[in-house]
């Protein structure tokens, strides 16, 4: 299977696919500092929780060229900095900080070496993080792959593909190892409002890939369940609490509970960087609030009245007595979740 390139490190520059572009221009970004990755972070050119882990971690590194100083001391300083810059694009997705405490924890072992060498490891450490995600969700596709029978139908919710890793993907990953393995799946990308990442990026991705997808609103998923079109859920997650409940893009709580009205297993797919067992459920998961422009206008054509009240939290959270399992690269857990994510991310 081609994977997407969705981030690569290529002469000291980070390369990323403008996903806002998608799916009408297929078009790369080169970044040469920081900023400008934080930049393409909190602006959507690249998104995912597992593929902005991998552009934070990136980040720091390229971060970590310009800083010209002499001290040890004076270098992790400029590293706080940018970690502090980078960590502040995206609340909600704890892979982001993840990777910048990853890349931090490499200054301090490494401290006794000249400074040069020490940028040398943080860019070594970005790539074994990027490797690493590509390594992920080819495990969560091989544990994920035996809950898709020949021949179902899969609603998904937002983007958790390619597009949203390093590597083939969580969600999708398991629909691509399920295809692998010559199960024929319909597939459902609910359009995902109000940046349409299940219309424009899932769509589109899948269709590059062969698969059989049909876009459907936000509001079609109940009637077509009811209908017995969809056969089984599968999502990402951007955190999971410790008690297993999912932060995700906003609409997937709907998603979850009519799943559980209508008796469908409801997955989640994550790599273990992703669960965060220092917040105890999710009402401790912080929500990030977004533009209101992205509600109120679609590809530039404002669709609401002036002066209107709108409400843009980009994410909700799942309760974990709606989820049936969650696919990770070290395995699957399934309830009760307290005892087994903590095995898991242990």
């Amino acid at each position: 299977m081609q994977i997407i390139k969705t981030i690569q490190w290529k002469d000291d520059k980070v390369i990323m696919i403008d996903q806002r572009r998608l799916p009408l221009q297929e078009i790369y970004n080169a970044y040469e500092d920081y900023k400008g990755v934080a930049d393409a972070i909190k602006h959507m050119v690249i998104r995912g929780a597992p593929a902005i882990g991998v552009a934070a971690a990136m980040g720091v590194a390229l971060g970590s060229l310009g800083i010209g100083v002499k001290t040890f001391d004076e270098f992790y300083k400029r590293i706080l900095r940018i970690c502090e810059t980078l960590e502040a694009t995206r609340p909600t997705a704890v892979n982001l900080a993840w990777a910048t405490n990853r890349m931090k924890a490499v200054c301090l072992l490494h401290k006794d070496l000249p400074i040069e060498q020490l940028k040398q490891r943080l860019k070594e450490e970005a790539m074994q993080i990027q490797r690493e995600d590509i390594d992920s969700c080819k495990k969560i596709g091989g544990f994920g792959h035996v809950f898709l029978e020949n021949g179902d139908s899969v609603l998904t919710h937002c983007n958790a593909g390619s597009l949203a890793t390093a590597g083939a993907g969580t969600a999708l990953g398991v629909l691509y190892a399920a295809s692998a393995e010559g199960k024929v799946l319909t597939v459902y990308a609910d359009e995902t409002r109000p940046l349409l990442q299940g219309a424009r990026l899932t769509a589109w991705e899948l269709q590059k890939h062969g698969m059989n997808v049909t876009v459907i609103t936000d509001n079609m998923a109940g009637a077509l369940m009811k209908d017995g079109l969809i056969k089984k859920v599968i999502v990402g997650a951007d955190r999971i609490a410790a008690n297993g409940d999912i932060a995700n893009k906003i609409g997937t709580y709907t998603v979850a509970v009519l799943a559980s009205r209508h008796k469908i297993p409801f997955y989640v797919a994550a790599p273990t960087s992703t669960i965060d067992l220092t917040k105890k459920n999710g009402s401790e998961i912080p929500i990030e609030e977004r533009d209101s422009k992205e509600v109120t206008h679609v590809l530039q054509h404002q669709i609401t009245p002036d002066y209107v009240n709108i409400r843009n939290p980009s994410f909700d959270v799942t309760p974990a007595e709606l989820v049936t399992a969650i696919i990770t690269e070290k395995g699957v857990a399934e309830p009760p979740f307290e005892k087994n994510l903590k095995i898991l991310a242990g």
